[in-house]
């Protein structure tokens, strides 16, 4: 019992990107949310279409993207920009999207009354998101 709760103490003081290990810690920086109203599939769409995108041609794409997530991740983006300018002194110019994580978060489970006095069930999910980003060399 005691190692197993020692061994979760050393693993929460690990750093997300250290855990990556085929990101660069020094070059690399990251944001997340963690309840965005969208389902995870939903997200992932438009996730994917970004992956790998230069983050100035990545925050076009998604200004003109007509689904209601790119809003979000257009917000998580802007934050891992800010993160590596202002924490990791990373040029902003040279940021990629190196990954993305979309995963999912929460249900919050309601009900619709129907006919006989029985109700059916509606499930609202969340997602979670990470957009690491990267310095070119």
């Amino acid at each position: 019992m005691v190692l197993t709760e020692k061994r979760v103490e050393e693993d929460s003081l690990v750093s997300l990107v250290a855990r990556r290990e085929h990101l660069d810690p020094t070059a690399t920086a990251y944001a997340r949310a963690n309840a965005i109203k969208a389902s995870p599939r939903k997200l992932g769409i438009v996730a994917n279409a970004v992956k790998g995108m230069r983050v100035e041609q990545a925050l076009l794409q998604l200004q003109f993207c007509k689904r209601k997530v790119a809003k979000d991740i257009r917000t998580v983006l802007t934050a891992a920009m800010a993160n590596a300018e202002n924490n990791k002194m990373l040029n902003i110019d040279k940021l990629f999207i190196s990954e993305i994580l979309v995963g999912k978060a929460f249900v919050l489970k309601r009900g619709m009354a129907c006919s006989k006095g029985r109700s059916h069930p509606i499930k609202k999910p969340y997602s979670k998101l990470t957009i690491f980003v990267t310095e070119m060399k």
